[in-house]
């Protein structure tokens, strides 16, 4: 487990990295588009479609990170009124069901890419560079399996913590 762990933390350092880079590159590209469009009447044709996969790769790679710290969309009403052992059987089975379903989605968003790789569409040309669709499209796949892998974590943990509950630490008042 300890493994699974390391491996998911350096995969958040990554994500975040990322998502760093690409919301500074954005804001720099997004601000001189601007000027450039206002004051020169002119602009970089590729940066509208660029932003616009950021984007996505941001809000994929968040939705990683949101997953591993549990901070995602979630039940909560049904879990006011369960035991701690009953929260988290209510989570391993919430768990393997978002898991399952976002595992899913990554096979179909890999059919997805694949079908763009087979067209050989070009979304941005820089210069004499062309940088095709499927590149930035990866993050679809990538997203959802990184989902999956992540709430696979996340149903070990509940798992480990139902049939093997660590004990509560009780605190003492100091009253004098």
């Amino acid at each position: 487990m300890k493994i699974i762990k390391s491996i998911s933390n350096a995969l958040s350092f990554l994500e975040r990295t990322i998502i760093v880079l690409l919301l500074v590159t954005m804001v720099v590209l997004a601000f001189f588009q601007v000027i450039l469009r206002n004051a020169f009447s002119s602009g970089f044709l590729w940066a509208d479609p660029f932003l616009r996969h950021a984007v996505l790769w941001i809000g994929f790679l968040g939705a990683s990170l949101a997953t591993q710290q549990e901070k995602h969309i979630n039940i909560d009403l049904v879990t006011r009124f369960l035991s701690p052992r009953m929260t988290n059987i209510f989570r391993i089975v919430t768990n393997l069901f978002a898991g399952t379903v976002c595992a899913l989605l990554s096979n179909a968003g890999w059919t997805f890419v694949v079908s763009e790789q087979s067209t050989g569409d070009i979304l941005l040309t820089i210069n004499t560079m062309e940088f095709p669709a499927w590149w930035f499209q990866l993050i679809i796949p990538i997203g959802f399996g990184l989902m999956a892998f992540r709430f696979l974590i996340k149903t070990i943990e509940h798992v480990i913590e139902a049939f093997n509950p660590t004990p509560s630490i009780q605190h003492t008042a100091n009253v004098p």
